[in-house]
C-alpha cells in the first residue's frame, strides 16, 4: 500500500498465463470500472497524476504490460499480439461486466485492439494521443525517426540500448523519457516523477529494454503493414474519447484528426501546448475532458460499465 499524488493505492498481481500487476487506484467499488493501459516503455505510474480527478466517480486500475514495471515476460512475447492477450486475460479476471478501457501511446492501440478482439468486454474507450496506424500518419520528429530506424534493426538496437543503459542513471533515464513526451516536464507533479525514478532503479532494466524493442519492432510492424489494423478499428462499435496533445512528437496532430474523422462515436479533444502524454502533463484538463464525456457521449459506457464491478483482490 502506497501514498501518492494524495491516494493510497494497492499493488496487485493476477495469474494471466503468468504473474500480471496492477495498482488499485481506488474509487466507488459499485461504480464503472476504468482499465489503464500506458504506453511503450511506461508502466502504471503513467496513470498516478491524473488518478485523483478520476476516483471521484470510477473505480481505477492500471496495469503493466509484458516486461514493462513490475509484470515480467515469464515466457509471454511483449509484442503487439501479446500485449493485447494479456489485457483480454486481465479483463476476464478482474471484471464481471465491460469496462471503459482506456490507453496510452502504444497502449492506446491495445486497447483499441483489445476491443475489437473482445467486444463484449469493452463498454468505451479513452485514448490518449494513441499509437492508431491510419493511411497517412504524417510529419514525425526527425528523433522519433532516428530511434525506431535504431531499435529495429537486430543487433544495433541491443547493442545502442545496452550501451545507454550502462550510462544512464535512473533519474536521467525517466528525465529523458519526459523531455520527450512533455512540452513542459515540470508540469509533471515531482511526487510522480519520483515514483518513476524510484520504479526504474528497482526494475530490471536489462529484461525492460529487451521487451521495448520486442515491443517497439511489432510497432513499427504494425506501422509498416497498416491496412488490416486500420480496418479493424474502423470497425469497432463503441464510443471513443480521444484525447490529444496538440505539441505530440509521436503522434501528430493531424494524424489524431483523421482518426477520428467522419465518426459520429469517436470523440476528439486537443489539449493546446501539451505532448504525448497529457495525462500526465495536464492531468487536470485530462480528468475534466473523461469527467464531460461520461455526463455526454460516453454516459451509455459508464452505465454499462457500472455496477457490482470490482477488481480482483490484492495478492501482494
Amino acid at each position: 500500500m502506497t501514498t501518492l499524488a494524495g491516494l493510497t493505492h494497492v499493488s496487485a498481481t493476477v495469474d494471466v498465463g503468468g504473474p500480471v500487476h496492477y495498482v488499485d487506484y481506488g474509487g466507488p467499488a459499485d461504480g464503472p470500472l476504468v482499465v489503464a493501459v500506458h504506453g511503450l516503455g511506461g508502466s502504471h505510474l503513467n496513470w498516478a497524476a491524473v488518478a485523483p480527478y478520476l476516483v471521484d466517480h470510477s473505480h481505477l486500475v492500471a496495469l503493466d504490460l509484458l516486461g514493462h514495471g513490475r509484470t515480467p515476460a515469464a515466457g509471454r512475447r511483449p509484442d503487439v499480439a501479446g500485449h493485447v492477450r494479456l489485457v483480454t486475460g486481465f479483463l476476464d479476471r478482474v471484471a464481471d461486466r465491460p469496462v471503459i478501457l482506456m490507453g496510452n501511446s502504444l497502449g492506446g492501440l491495445v486497447a483499441a485492439l483489445t476491443a475489437a478482439s473482445a467486444p463484449d468486454r469493452v463498454s468505451g474507450l479513452v485514448l490518449v494521443d494513441p499509437a492508431l496506424p491510419t493511411e497517412r500518419l504524417g510529419l514525425v520528429h526527425p528523433r522519433v525517426v532516428a530511434n525506431f530506424v535504431v531499435c529495429s534493426v537486430p543487433g544495433v538496437g541491443e547493442r545502442f540500448l545496452t550501451a545507454r543503459r550502462n550510462r544512464t542513471t535512473a533519474e536521467r533515464t525517466v528525465r529523458r523519457v519526459l523531455a520527450a513526451t512533455c512540452v513542459d516536464p515540470s508540469r509533471v507533479p515531482a511526487d510522480v516523477v519520483d515514483a518513476h525514478i524510484g520504479l526504474t532503479a528497482t526494475v530490471d532494466r536489462t529484461e525492460a529494454d529487451r521487451a521495448y524493442l520486442a515491443s517497439a519492432r511489432s510497432l513499427a510492424r504494425v506501422m509498416a503493414r497498416s491496412a488490416p489494423t486500420v480496418a479493424r478499428i474502423d470497425a469497432l462499435d463503441v464510443p471513443v474519447l480521444h484525447l490529444h496533445g496538440a505539441r505530440d512528437l509521436l503522434v501528430p496532430l493531424g494524424a489524431a484528426r483523421r482518426m477520428a474523422e467522419g465518426r459520429s462515436d469517436w470523440q476528439l479533444e486537443v489539449a493546446r501546448d501539451i505532448g504525448h502524454a497529457p495525462m500526465l502533463e495536464t492531468p487536470v484538463w485530462t480528468g475534466l475532458r473523461i469527467a464531460e464525456w461520461r455526463a455526454g457521449a460516453g454516459a451509455a459506457a459508464f452505465a454499462r460499465a457500472g455496477g457490482s464491478n470490482a477488481p480482483a483482490p490484492a495478492v501482494s
